[in-house]
């Protein structure tokens, strides 16, 4: 496995944590946090965003312009049947979705949620590191080259672990400053 393909595969670790932490609500709107939400429209469930345009015109509000007045009670039903804890209202074809004011319990929580988030990355970083110290195993080179490629791979692993670290620690403010 060569150092490309290690890099390639922890960034994809990285990827999954950030969508992870963009799920998280801090109480601050952010258009990233209805994309979980699926609504029932024309006999399938959808994106929300395929039902309407999500904006955020204030930090602690978003609005959903549903594109089809038929639809506005069935993304209501799914904003507010979506476990994010918030409460849609409708206005013609505009739906207004305020962002509750989070207390310290909530707050503490979040953060072992991330946390949480923040072991599950590191996991994947470690175990990408396995596969390529074992790739090299495998390859039999000689005692010197096998050095410099375990250094190598730990030396990238390390970075991103570092990442992960800095994506939590910010996250963490994020949620307690909010």
């Amino acid at each position: 496995m060569d150092l490309e393909t290690v890099r390639h595969k922890m960034d994809g670790a990285l990827e999954a944590l950030r969508k992870e932490f963009t799920g998280l609500r801090t109480g601050r709107a952010s258009v990233s946090l209805l994309d979980s939400v699926k609504v029932e429209a024309y006999g399938s469930m959808v994106p929300i965003n395929q039902a309407g345009s999500i904006n955020t015109p204030e930090p602690r509000l978003l609005t959903v312009q549903v594109w089809d007045a038929g639809l506005i009670k069935a993304v209501e039903k799914a904003i507010r049947d979506s476990g994010l804890g918030l409460n849609p209202q409708p206005d013609g074809n505009l739906i207004r979705i305020p962002m509750p004011e989070l207390s310290q319990e909530r707050r503490q929580e979040l953060v072992k949620i991330a946390g949480k988030y923040t072991e599950q990355a590191k996991v994947a970083v470690r175990n990408v590191r396995r596969d390529a110290l074992d790739g090299i195993k495998k390859a039999k080179l000689p005692e010197d080259e096998t050095k410099s490629s375990n250094d190598k791979v730990q030396k990238v692993t390390d970075e991103f672990i570092g990442k992960i670290e800095e994506m939590f620690s910010a996250k963490e403010k994020e949620i307690i400053k909010v």
